[in-house]
């Protein structure tokens, strides 16, 4: 498997990537998922259906990665 060009990166720096970010940290898994796949919708509409295609799999990437409990999906609301 070529990885660039499933994910356009290298998955497992994204994902180090990911779990390092505010987003992550605050709200887990799922909001970071939320704003690829809004990044992807923006893609598509400017005619990047490869780079579209690119960071649905790397969503898809981290939702399997929430499913199989390596991730947080979510974190509950801090007071």
């Amino acid at each position: 498997m070529d990885e660039q060009k499933v994910y356009g990166c290298n998955i497992n720096k994204f994902i180090d990537s990911v779990t390092r970010s505010i987003t992550y940290k605050c709200s887990g898994a799922n909001m970071v998922v939320a704003g690829i796949m809004s990044d992807a919708q923006e893609q598509m509409a400017f005619g990047d259906v490869e780079g579209a295609r690119q960071s649905l799999n790397r969503a898809k990437a981290l939702l399997f990665r929430v499913m199989d409990g390596t991730l947080e999906g979510m974190y509950e609301t801090r007071v």
